[in-house]
């Protein structure tokens, strides 16, 4: 397997970064643009008792952040398609909400790839949550929507 580049890493972090950001927004009610410049100056590459952050991929973080908000309803709308008609996405945890926000940013608004786009965010939602089932809720609905709007991809 090989080792991912340094650029690779930048954007995967820039993923994470994306995600703790439109989740930032709900939870607080702040802008796209107060926690953007938050998140710039502050998160990416800091140091905290929990350890080091890597440097995200700045051009990357802002475009996923304005296509998320952007777009956010059509997002919302593809998402609910892909979910079971008793999960809406309002009723889902606040952070999958946030994932599924920015990986519909890429995978509707962006020229990542649908498969380079759900194995990213699989791998956030496992950040996110190491022992539970929700990578794999994630893959499901990241495919589904994929598969929605990019059906020419597969």
């Amino acid at each position: 397997m090989r080792q991912p580049t340094a650029k690779q890493i930048a954007k995967s972090a820039a993923r994470l970064y994306a995600v703790q950001a439109l989740f930032q927004m709900e939870a607080s009610g702040q802008t796209v643009g107060t926690v953007t410049r938050e998140f710039v100056t502050h998160r990416f590459g800091a140091t905290y008792e929990e350890g080091e952050f890597n440097e995200g991929d700045v051009d990357h973080f802002r475009a996923v952040m304005e296509q998320a908000v952007n777009w956010q309803a059509a997002i919302d709308q593809l998402t609910d398609r892909a979910l079971v008609a008793k999960w809406p996405i309002d009723r889902i945890d606040p952070v999958l909400r946030a994932l599924f926000r920015a990986a519909g940013a890429e995978i509707t608004r962006m020229d990542t790839p649908p498969k380079v786009a759900i194995t990213e965010y699989v791998d956030v939602a496992k950040a996110f949550f190491p022992d539970g089932k929700e990578p794999k809720f994630v893959n499901a609905v990241l495919d589904h929507m994929a598969h929605e709007a990019k059906p020419e991809a597969f």
